[in-house]
Protein backbone atom coordinates (compact mmCIF):
# COMPACT_ATOMS: atom_id res chain seq x y z
CA UNK A 1 0.00 0.00 0.00
CA UNK A 2 0.89 3.39 -0.89
CA UNK A 3 1.00 5.41 2.24
CA UNK A 4 2.17 9.10 2.73
CA UNK A 5 3.02 10.52 6.23
CA UNK A 6 2.70 13.94 7.37
CA UNK A 7 6.09 14.85 8.90
CA UNK A 8 5.06 18.30 9.86
CA UNK A 9 5.30 18.13 13.82
CA UNK A 10 9.18 17.01 13.38
CA UNK A 11 9.70 20.90 12.30
CA UNK A 12 7.83 22.01 15.21
CA UNK A 13 8.72 19.81 18.11
CA UNK A 14 11.02 17.61 19.76
CA UNK A 15 8.67 16.17 22.58
CA UNK A 16 6.31 13.55 22.54
CA UNK A 17 4.71 14.22 19.27
CA UNK A 18 7.85 13.81 17.50
CA UNK A 19 9.45 10.52 19.31
CA UNK A 20 6.17 8.90 18.07
CA UNK A 21 6.80 10.50 14.30
CA UNK A 22 10.11 9.26 14.08
CA UNK A 23 9.39 6.06 15.56
CA UNK A 24 6.29 5.41 13.16
CA UNK A 25 8.64 6.28 9.93
CA UNK A 26 11.57 4.06 10.89
CA UNK A 27 9.10 0.71 11.58
CA UNK A 28 5.89 1.29 8.98
CA UNK A 29 8.25 3.03 6.16
CA UNK A 30 5.69 4.82 4.50
CA UNK A 31 6.44 5.09 0.89
CA UNK A 32 6.21 9.18 0.94
CA UNK A 33 6.13 11.74 3.42
CA UNK A 34 4.97 15.48 3.10
CA UNK A 35 5.18 18.49 5.19
CA UNK A 36 5.01 22.31 4.90
CA UNK A 37 6.60 25.24 6.91
CA UNK A 38 8.65 25.62 10.10
CA UNK A 39 7.81 27.63 13.58
CA UNK A 40 7.74 31.18 12.75
CA UNK A 41 4.24 32.97 13.32
CA UNK A 42 3.89 33.20 8.91
CA UNK A 43 4.49 29.37 8.38
CA UNK A 44 1.86 28.54 11.62
CA UNK A 45 -0.86 30.68 9.95
CA UNK A 46 -0.16 29.47 6.50
CA UNK A 47 -0.10 26.02 7.79
CA UNK A 48 -3.54 26.19 9.40
CA UNK A 49 -5.54 28.30 7.39
CA UNK A 50 -4.83 27.03 4.16
CA UNK A 51 -2.08 24.32 3.69
CA UNK A 52 -4.45 21.41 5.97
CA UNK A 53 -7.77 22.71 5.42
CA UNK A 54 -7.33 23.00 1.81
CA UNK A 55 -3.85 21.91 0.29
CA UNK A 56 -3.98 18.70 1.84
CA UNK A 57 -7.65 18.52 1.03
CA UNK A 58 -6.32 17.83 -3.00
CA UNK A 59 -3.99 15.88 -2.20
CA UNK A 60 -4.09 12.49 -4.39
CA UNK A 61 -0.93 10.97 -4.44
CA UNK A 62 -1.31 8.10 -2.32
CA UNK A 63 -3.40 4.91 -1.12
CA UNK A 64 -3.68 6.53 2.12
CA UNK A 65 -2.61 9.62 4.20
CA UNK A 66 -1.95 9.37 7.75
CA UNK A 67 -1.41 12.49 10.01
CA UNK A 68 0.00 11.58 13.13
CA UNK A 69 -1.69 15.03 15.01
CA UNK A 70 -5.00 16.17 14.78
CA UNK A 71 -4.47 18.86 11.78
CA UNK A 72 -5.35 16.94 8.98
CA UNK A 73 -7.52 17.89 5.58
CA UNK A 74 -10.94 18.65 5.98
CA UNK A 75 -12.58 17.27 2.71
CA UNK A 76 -9.86 14.66 2.17
CA UNK A 77 -9.68 12.87 -1.38
CA UNK A 78 -8.01 9.86 -0.52
CA UNK A 79 -8.76 7.72 2.66
CA UNK A 80 -6.94 9.52 6.03
CA UNK A 81 -5.88 8.27 9.43
CA UNK A 82 -5.67 11.05 12.21
CA UNK A 83 -4.09 10.20 15.56
CA UNK A 84 -4.88 12.34 18.10
CA UNK A 85 -2.52 12.62 21.27
CA UNK A 86 -4.84 14.60 23.58
CA UNK A 87 -7.73 16.87 23.49
CA UNK A 88 -6.41 19.37 25.87
CA UNK A 89 -7.07 22.47 24.22
CA UNK A 90 -11.26 21.36 23.87
CA UNK A 91 -11.02 20.75 28.00
CA UNK A 92 -8.62 23.53 28.75
CA UNK A 93 -8.48 25.98 26.73
CA UNK A 94 -7.17 28.71 29.61
CA UNK A 95 -3.74 26.74 29.05
CA UNK A 96 -3.17 27.65 25.45
CA UNK A 97 -2.24 30.88 23.54
CA UNK A 98 -4.89 32.59 22.43
CA UNK A 99 -4.44 31.57 18.67
CA UNK A 100 -4.38 27.78 19.49
CA UNK A 101 -7.52 28.24 21.72
CA UNK A 102 -9.23 29.99 18.85
CA UNK A 103 -8.49 28.02 15.87
CA UNK A 104 -8.53 24.04 17.18
CA UNK A 105 -12.25 24.30 18.17
CA UNK A 106 -13.71 26.22 15.15
CA UNK A 107 -11.14 23.67 12.52
CA UNK A 108 -9.94 20.38 14.30
CA UNK A 109 -12.85 18.72 15.30
CA UNK A 110 -14.24 18.84 11.30
CA UNK A 111 -11.15 17.49 10.38
CA UNK A 112 -10.86 14.50 12.65
CA UNK A 113 -14.50 13.58 12.03
CA UNK A 114 -13.47 13.57 8.33
CA UNK A 115 -10.87 11.06 9.16
CA UNK A 116 -11.82 7.46 7.88
CA UNK A 117 -10.29 6.24 11.29
CA UNK A 118 -9.24 7.96 13.96
CA UNK A 119 -5.77 6.48 16.74
CA UNK A 120 -6.21 7.69 19.60
CA UNK A 121 -3.30 7.07 22.08
CA UNK A 122 -5.09 5.46 25.33
CA UNK A 123 -8.80 4.95 26.23
CA UNK A 124 -9.35 7.97 27.97
CA UNK A 125 -8.20 9.84 24.95
CA UNK A 126 -10.58 7.18 22.93
CA UNK A 127 -13.13 8.58 25.18
CA UNK A 128 -12.15 12.38 24.61
CA UNK A 129 -12.52 11.94 21.49
CA UNK A 130 -16.16 10.29 21.16
CA UNK A 131 -17.29 12.68 23.58
CA UNK A 132 -15.81 16.17 22.69
CA UNK A 133 -15.61 15.65 19.19
CA UNK A 134 -18.53 13.47 18.32
CA UNK A 135 -16.76 10.61 16.42
CA UNK A 136 -18.27 7.13 16.82
CA UNK A 137 -16.32 4.65 19.05
CA UNK A 138 -16.57 2.17 15.83
CA UNK A 139 -14.08 4.24 14.30
CA UNK A 140 -11.36 4.72 16.78
CA UNK A 141 -8.72 2.25 17.09
CA UNK A 142 -6.36 2.56 20.44
CA UNK A 143 -2.66 2.47 19.71
CA UNK A 144 -1.04 3.22 22.48
CA UNK A 145 2.97 4.45 22.03
CA UNK A 146 6.09 2.75 22.89
CA UNK A 147 9.00 3.45 24.73
CA UNK A 148 12.97 4.30 23.14
CA UNK A 149 15.86 2.23 23.91
CA UNK A 150 17.73 3.97 25.44
CA UNK A 151 15.31 3.77 28.59
CA UNK A 152 16.67 0.48 30.47
CA UNK A 153 17.53 0.30 33.96
CA UNK A 154 20.86 -0.34 33.40
CA UNK A 155 23.46 2.72 32.38
CA UNK A 156 24.80 5.44 34.70
CA UNK A 157 23.31 7.21 36.73
CA UNK A 158 22.95 11.29 37.34
CA UNK A 159 24.50 12.04 40.81
CA UNK A 160 22.66 13.72 43.69
CA UNK A 161 19.77 13.37 45.64
CA UNK A 162 16.79 15.20 43.41
CA UNK A 163 13.22 14.47 41.96
CA UNK A 164 12.85 15.02 38.17
CA UNK A 165 9.92 16.35 36.23
CA UNK A 166 10.23 16.37 32.45
CA UNK A 167 7.67 18.15 29.74
CA UNK A 168 7.44 21.17 28.11
CA UNK A 169 6.81 24.51 30.66
CA UNK A 170 3.23 24.81 29.52
CA UNK A 171 0.49 25.62 32.62
CA UNK A 172 -0.58 22.09 32.10
CA UNK A 173 2.09 20.18 33.11
CA UNK A 174 1.41 21.84 36.34
CA UNK A 175 5.13 22.81 37.55
CA UNK A 176 4.17 25.53 39.83
CA UNK A 177 2.54 23.03 42.24
CA UNK A 178 5.42 20.50 41.67
CA UNK A 179 7.76 22.95 42.80
CA UNK A 180 6.09 24.15 45.66
CA UNK A 181 5.69 20.32 46.43
CA UNK A 182 9.57 19.48 46.41
CA UNK A 183 9.85 22.49 48.66
CA UNK A 184 7.65 21.11 51.20
CA UNK A 185 9.87 17.66 50.92
CA UNK A 186 13.15 19.56 51.20
CA UNK A 187 14.86 17.91 47.82
CA UNK A 188 16.19 19.61 44.53
CA UNK A 189 14.03 19.39 41.49
CA UNK A 190 15.25 19.07 38.61
CA UNK A 191 13.36 20.11 35.13
CA UNK A 192 14.08 18.55 31.81
CA UNK A 193 11.71 20.15 29.31
CA UNK A 194 12.10 23.20 26.95
CA UNK A 195 10.56 26.81 27.59
CA UNK A 196 6.40 26.88 26.58
CA UNK A 197 4.01 29.17 26.92
CA UNK A 198 1.75 30.76 29.68
CA UNK A 199 4.39 32.07 31.72
CA UNK A 200 5.58 28.96 33.45
CA UNK A 201 9.12 29.19 34.73
CA UNK A 202 11.25 26.84 36.20
CA UNK A 203 12.62 29.07 38.93
CA UNK A 204 13.34 28.66 43.15
CA UNK A 205 16.21 28.24 45.00
CA UNK A 206 16.11 24.52 45.24
CA UNK A 207 15.33 24.29 41.60
CA UNK A 208 17.97 23.35 38.21
CA UNK A 209 15.90 23.99 34.53
CA UNK A 210 18.06 21.77 32.13
CA UNK A 211 16.18 22.65 29.55
CA UNK A 212 16.06 20.22 26.51
CA UNK A 213 18.07 17.43 27.28
CA UNK A 214 19.11 14.47 24.53
CA UNK A 215 18.01 10.81 25.24
CA UNK A 216 21.10 9.20 26.56
CA UNK A 217 21.44 12.25 29.47
CA UNK A 218 17.41 11.70 30.32
CA UNK A 219 17.86 8.40 30.89
CA UNK A 220 20.80 8.87 33.27
CA UNK A 221 18.29 11.71 34.61
CA UNK A 222 15.76 9.21 35.27
CA UNK A 223 17.58 6.36 37.02
CA UNK A 224 19.80 8.83 39.40
CA UNK A 225 16.13 10.10 40.68
CA UNK A 226 14.67 9.70 43.75
CA UNK A 227 11.48 9.68 41.65
CA UNK A 228 10.19 11.85 38.49
CA UNK A 229 7.13 13.36 39.15
CA UNK A 230 4.14 14.15 36.72
CA UNK A 231 1.25 15.56 38.27
CA UNK A 232 -0.45 16.53 35.23
CA UNK A 233 -3.46 18.55 34.87
CA UNK A 234 -4.20 16.81 31.79
CA UNK A 235 -2.67 14.41 29.21
CA UNK A 236 -3.83 11.93 26.43
CA UNK A 237 -0.67 9.31 27.21
CA UNK A 238 1.90 10.44 28.87
CA UNK A 239 5.15 9.14 27.72
CA UNK A 240 7.42 10.49 30.34
CA UNK A 241 5.58 7.81 33.04
CA UNK A 242 6.88 4.79 30.75
CA UNK A 243 10.10 6.14 30.10
CA UNK A 244 10.84 6.51 33.87
CA UNK A 245 9.26 3.32 34.68
CA UNK A 246 11.21 1.67 32.21
CA UNK A 247 14.61 2.84 33.90
CA UNK A 248 13.50 1.72 36.79
CA UNK A 249 12.88 5.24 38.72
CA UNK A 250 9.59 5.61 41.00
CA UNK A 251 6.65 7.55 39.03
CA UNK A 252 3.85 10.17 40.98
CA UNK A 253 1.35 10.85 38.48
CA UNK A 254 -2.08 12.25 38.38
CA UNK A 255 -4.56 10.05 39.83
CA UNK A 256 -7.52 9.47 37.20
CA UNK A 257 -7.10 10.38 33.11
CA UNK A 258 -4.73 9.33 30.52
CA UNK A 259 -1.45 8.86 33.22
CA UNK A 260 -3.35 7.22 35.83
CA UNK A 261 -4.31 5.10 33.29
CA UNK A 262 -0.78 4.47 31.65
CA UNK A 263 0.87 3.71 34.65
CA UNK A 264 -1.42 0.28 35.58
CA UNK A 265 -0.99 0.63 39.36
CA UNK A 266 2.73 1.06 39.28
CA UNK A 267 3.08 4.52 40.38
CA UNK A 268 1.75 6.76 43.22
CA UNK A 269 -1.50 8.42 42.30
CA UNK A 270 -1.77 11.95 43.91
CA UNK A 271 -4.86 14.80 43.55
CA UNK A 272 -2.74 17.36 40.86
CA UNK A 273 -4.75 20.36 42.38
CA UNK A 274 -3.33 19.42 45.86
CA UNK A 275 0.57 20.59 47.01
CA UNK A 276 0.35 18.05 49.88
CA UNK A 277 -1.16 15.11 47.98
CA UNK A 278 1.80 15.52 44.96
CA UNK A 279 3.97 16.30 48.13
CA UNK A 280 2.99 12.54 50.23
CA UNK A 281 3.60 10.95 46.25
CA UNK A 282 6.81 12.13 46.30
CA UNK A 283 7.67 10.92 50.06
CA UNK A 284 5.80 7.49 49.48
CA UNK A 285 6.85 6.47 45.21
CA UNK A 286 8.50 3.28 44.98
CA UNK A 287 10.04 1.07 41.74
CA UNK A 288 7.72 -1.47 41.00
CA UNK A 289 6.71 -0.89 36.66
CA UNK A 290 10.32 -1.64 34.49
CA UNK A 291 9.20 -5.12 33.62
CA UNK A 292 5.62 -3.56 32.71
CA UNK A 293 6.83 -0.18 31.05
CA UNK A 294 9.44 -2.07 28.55
CA UNK A 295 5.75 -4.09 27.16
CA UNK A 296 5.41 -0.84 25.06
CA UNK A 297 7.48 -1.57 22.41
CA UNK A 298 7.22 1.15 18.93
CA UNK A 299 7.37 -2.22 16.50
CA UNK A 300 3.71 -3.10 18.36
CA UNK A 301 2.55 0.36 18.02
CA UNK A 302 4.03 0.07 14.47
CA UNK A 303 2.41 -3.32 13.64
CA UNK A 304 -1.22 -1.77 14.94
CA UNK A 305 -1.06 1.23 13.05
CA UNK A 306 -0.07 -0.31 10.04
CA UNK A 307 -3.27 -2.59 10.55
CA UNK A 308 -5.42 0.64 11.48
CA UNK A 309 -3.87 1.75 7.65
CA UNK A 310 -5.00 -1.36 6.24
CA UNK A 311 -8.64 -1.31 7.81
CA UNK A 312 -8.88 2.45 6.39
CA UNK A 313 -7.96 1.70 3.01
CA UNK A 314 -10.22 -1.45 2.20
Amino acid sequence: MNVAVDVTPLRLTRAGTARYVENLLARAKPARTVAFGGRGRASVLARELAWYPLALSAFKHADLLHCPTYYAPLRPRVPTVVTVHDLAVLRHPETFPQWTRTYVPHFVPSMIRAARRVIAVSEFTAGEVEELVGVPRERIRVVPNGVDAAFTPDGPRADGEYILAVGTLEPRKNLARTIDAAARVGVELRVAGESGWGGVEARGSHVTWLGHVEDDELARLYRGARCVVYPSLYEGFGIPVLEAMACGAPVVTSRGGATGEIAGGHAALVDPLDVESIAEGIRTATATGSDYARAFTWDETARKTVAVYEEAAG
